[in-house]
């Protein structure tokens, strides 16, 4: 079985529909782990794309935001803005899409646990430094844990010495493949829509369960057409620029 593995679209719908388009005929399922809707301008169209495929979806922070599940006060000032923007023009549907997602950890075929941020705390923890990854591989029990939340993509290998702490590979090419040994990991794919490791490009991932191998690859998408749809948006200039930068 082959997936799909993506995070954070964010409303970007002409980096989502890259990311499909570069992974056409290489999936055969969607697992996405949250955050469809924040940030970008197309909250309901990237909705309604993920709709049409076979996938899995966690809630993520700006989805639960956007159904008011989380106080909007608890975001900076900018992902307020698109959250209540968001809210104005979502349809009954797809609020009611959001509302349904799962909110905890959710094994998949044995070896893999999904979650938006970590497994630990589902919905806002960043698992961006070996500290706090090699405190959460004690809150899932398969080989595998999938992570989004922090839009940057990071391959973090549990240590076999006790009392160690894990390491942390990130990827520096355009294609990077993990083979899926005996070592647990803790894996995130990256940010479909707004990257912030400094790489603009699209970033997802494809499992082969037949394989056990999972390749984090990126994608470059027109980042000046969203950007141009933001700005008729009146976006604040921080959410459109920084597509640009990858932060």
């Amino acid at each position: 079985m082959r997936y799909l593995v993506i995070s954070d679209i964010h409303a970007n719908l002409i980096a989502f529909e890259t990311v499909l388009q570069d992974s056409k005929d290489k999936y055969d399922k969607i697992w996405c782990l949250g955050d469809v809707v924040g940030y970008g301008p197309h909250p309901n169209e990237c909705v309604e794309l993920l709709s049409c495929h076979d996938h899995l979806c966690l809630a993520g922070n700006h989805d639960w935001a956007v159904i008011n599940r989380l106080n909007v006060d608890d975001f900076n000032p900018n992902a307020k803005f698109a959250v209540l923007w968001t809210r104005e023009i979502m349809t009954t549907e797809n609020l009611d899409y959001l509302a349904g997602l799962p909110d905890e950890p959710i094994e998949q075929e044995s070896h893999f646990t999904l979650v938006h941020a970590s497994p630990r705390h589902p919905i806002w923890e960043y698992v961006l430094y070996p500290r706090i990854a090699q405190l959460n591989f004690a809150h899932f029990q398969t080989n595998y844990c999938f992570v989004g939340h922090t839009h940057s993509p990071i391959v973090f290998v549990e240590s076999q010495i006790y009392d160690t702490m894990c390491d942390a590979i990130i990827p520096t090419t355009e294609r990077y493949l993990q083979e899926l040994d005996v070592q647990r990991l803790i894996i995130n794919p990256g940010s479909v829509g707004q990257p912030r490791d400094g790489d603009p490009r699209a970033s997802y991932g494809i499992l082969d369960t037949d394989k056990m191998e999972f390749e984090i690859r990126r994608v470059e998408y027109n980042v000046t057409e969203v950007q141009d749809i933001m700005k008729q948006y009146n976006f604040p200039p921080r959410l459109w620029s920084r597509l640009k930068f990858g932060f």
